[in-house]
């Protein structure tokens, strides 16, 4: 039996899987834990009228869906509410797999191999906006990113009139760039996990970028992940 965590309740999950065992295993296991559940759907067009409607915080996504695929379930839904977070929960482990999910939207992927408590922790995270991946898959995504800055080229010289970021927002997007999660970034910096979420809000806002992996994309393409 999960321990309830009173933040929890603020987060509001949707969960979409075509397997109504899992499905429900899923969403049981996060109600018990505290989160609250809106919704749930079975395929990918009920996935986006569901989602539309009970306007969930967090979306656990399965990518193997009837009527829709997963990932463009994601793409509509991020692309209409950029605010809304895509945790991808699958069973596939395939690079590419991971890589159009992730230029679709999603915050995160996780295997479905993962424990309960991986999932409760992932989908934690997911809600403030930290990226979360199966271990081996984060370095995977930043290595993509890398490739097509590469693959553009430099980056154009910023201009007089760009976002100017502090030298602290510089810092923390550093260490974004490298892939570190918010926590890691608060130990390193000695600082609040509370403190580097306003950090990458602020900056977030200030770049005119919805989630953290336009931003991770935003900062490699400026080489700011290079020591």
């Amino acid at each position: 039996m999960n321990e309830q965590n009173p933040q929890h309740k603020a987060v509001k999950v949707m969960v979409v899987d075509d397997h109504p065992m899992w499905r429900d295993a899923v969403a049981r296991d996060l109600a018990a834990a505290g989160f609250d559940v809106v919704a749930t759907a079975g395929d990918g067009p009920q996935a986006v009228r569901r989602a539309r409607a009970a306007s969930p915080d967090v979306l656990v996504l399965d990518l193997n869906l009837p009527g829709l695929p997963g990932v463009q379930v994601c793409k509509e839904l991020v692309g209409s509410d950029p605010a809304l977070r895509v945790l991808v929960l699958s069973a596939s482990g395939e690079h590419a797999d991971v890589l159009e999910a992730v230029k679709s939207g999603a915050t995160g992927y996780l295997l479905k191999s993962a424990a309960p408590e991986e999932l409760l922790d992932a989908v934690s995270r997911t809600a403030v906006g930290d990226p979360v991946f199966t271990p081996g898959l984060a370095g995977l995504v930043l290595g993509e990113y890398r490739r097509l800055a590469a693959a553009s080229g430099a980056a154009e010289p910023e201009t007089s009139d760009a976002p100017r970021l502090t030298e602290r927002e510089t810092e923390v997007l550093r260490l974004v760039a490298k892939g570190l999660s918010y926590k890691q970034i608060a130990e390193r910096l000695v600082i609040s996990h509370r403190t580097v979420q306003n950090h990458v809000q602020n900056t977030l806002g200030k770049l005119q970028l919805h989630n953290r992996v336009e931003l991770v994309r935003y900062a490699i393409e400026r080489g700011l992940d290079e020591d």
